[in-house]
């Protein structure tokens, strides 16, 4: 592989944060004994056994869809074969605050990478995935496609509008690109997001979430997602 240098056993299950920092939080809240699975490029990746007692990893996939198809390319070539993207995003729906968990049923690819991988429209995440994650995040969980875009600071805030209007429930940055790559290579994937930016509908401006809210809904998403993603 040209950037997972794998140093430890890859599990055939895989969660996918953005961050390197949310990589090692989850592997610490998730796994027993984890150990460090990358660490090329920075994209810090980790294999432990998770609390059903089967290995998963948890790597890595940086920001944006170039980094995180290039990091599922590779991982789907050493093994992997279900893989869920945990991430945060920015609300587009008014009643969505600081924290929520949504369930991406698909990913809307206005993003470079993913048209660039073929995808047009909107791309679906795995009917499996998504059913386990709302059965796992509990009843009355967002679901819903959600807009995949390469800028956070967008200067064009008309775009963001449309979707909001056209349904869309937040933004991000790798959700279709992810589903992409999972879509031409046969494998299972899912999205589970955390909303950490809400947006004023009078102005535009951006709330953020705390550092506090921030690593609950880290752990939220990973007790999620791992529990959506059995051992088979």
């Amino acid at each position: 592989m040209i950037h997972i240098h794998p140093t430890t056993e890859l599990a055939p299950r895989v969660l996918l944060p953005g961050d390197p920092g949310r990589a090692l939080a989850l592997a610490q809240h998730l796994l027993d004994k984890p150990l460090m699975f990358n660490h090329n490029r920075g994209l810090w990746g980790y294999t432990g056994k998770a609390a059903d007692g089967a290995p998963l990893t948890i790597q890595s996939t940086g920001m944006g869809g170039p980094s995180a198809a290039i990091v599922l390319e590779e991982l789907i070539d050493l093994g992997v074969t279900r893989a869920i993207r945990v991430g945060t995003c920015g609300a587009l729906q008014a009643g969505l605050g600081h924290g929520d968990l949504i369930v991406a049923k698909g990913a809307l690819a206005a993003d470079g990478a993913s048209q660039a991988l073929g995808a047009e429209g909107e791309v679906l995440a795995d009917p499996g995935i998504v059913a386990a994650l709302l059965d796992a995040a509990g009843a009355g969980t967002p679901v819903g496609v959600v807009a995949t875009t390469d800028l956070f600071y967008d200067p064009e805030p008309a775009r963001a509008d449309g979707w909001a209007r056209a349904g869309m429930l937040a933004v991000e940055m790798e959700a279709a690109a992810v589903l992409q790559v999972a879509s031409r290579r046969g494998i299972a994937a899912g999205v589970l997001l955390a909303v950490t930016d809400t947006f004023s509908p009078a102005d535009g401006a951006r709330s953020r979430i705390d550092e506090d809210g921030l690593l609950r809904a880290g752990e939220r998403l990973g007790d999620v997602a791992a529990a959506a993603l059995p051992a088979a």
